[in-house]
């Protein structure tokens, strides 16, 4: 209907040169659709007649390998059913190998596809319009009958891209799904990993309150330069530290608990 439209009110596709296997086809393979410069004015009916309007399950066509089923060259070994068959098998195989297409009535998931796919970001949302030139057209429903089955095999195309396209949404949310909880687990360790170091140097801290208590207040000194380098001390040095104090008879008589408390 859109095509129709198109053509109707003067533009036409002159200038497209409908190459397939590095030639143009033939004027006996591609017919004029239309005697004058263009096909202005042309009727619906005169549009869905005519054998060589390429209309007709165009989206499958542009998006098949035409050079499966002879190019334009309608006069083949292939029945109509069977020429038909291979292009939607085309089509899909080539939709199938894109790394993103998107759907007009879909368009925040569209956005987000992109988006996703390329690393990219709108500084707009897209906007959803339903609304075309040919939605004012009114057609009974032997009309519309007779554009889907002009349009037979763009239909399973499109139902076909619907289905791939929603199953692609579905992945790509459930993955970033994936990466927004192993985002959270890793805050979450590295919050662990945070109290445990504050852990460590308590410790470490309450283990020199305690030798300086017991010798007399004579590491009063080290533990001024300790708390002046921020405190920082490896587990493997806190361990050093206590096998060395156990050496010289310096018992701990506190669990850590009560310790944390104190300070």
């Amino acid at each position: 209907m859109c095509e129709w439209k198109h053509v109707q009110r003067g533009a036409t596709w002159k200038t497209a040169l409908h190459v397939c296997d590095g030639r143009p086809p033939t004027r006996a393979e591609l017919p004029a659709r239309y005697a004058g410069e263009d096909w202005a004015g042309v009727s619906l009916d005169d549009f869905m007649g005519c054998s060589s309007n390429l209309a007709g399950n165009r989206q499958a066509r542009m998006l098949a390998d035409l050079s499966l089923v002879g190019c334009y060259n309608n006069v083949s070994t292939l029945s109509e059913l069977e020429r038909g068959r291979a292009l939607l098998a085309s089509a899909k195989a080539n939709l199938r190998n894109m790394a993103f297409f998107g759907l007009t009535e879909f368009q925040r998931k569209t956005q987000y596809l992109f988006e996703r796919t390329f690393g990219l970001r709108f500084l707009r949302a897209f906007t959803q319009a339903n609304s075309t030139r040919a939605a004012g057209v009114g057609i009974g429903e032997d009309v519309r009958r007779r554009i889907a089955a002009l349009n037979a095999l763009d239909g399973e195309l499109y139902e076909y891209a619907r289905e791939l396209f929603q199953r692609r949404y579905r992945q790509r949310r459930q993955r970033d799904r994936a990466e927004e909880r192993q985002l959270r687990r890793e805050r979450e360790q590295q919050q662990r990993r945070r109290r445990r170091r504050w852990q460590r140097r308590m410790q470490y801290r309450n283990f020199l309150s305690r030798l300086w208590r017991q010798d007399g207040g004579g590491q009063e000194e080290e533990e001024e330069e300790e708390e002046e380098g921020g405190g920082e001390m490896m587990e493997e040095e806190v361990e050093e530290v206590e096998k060395e104090a156990e050496l010289q008879g310096v018992t701990t008589t506190e669990d850590y608990s009560s310790q944390v408390v104190r300070w």
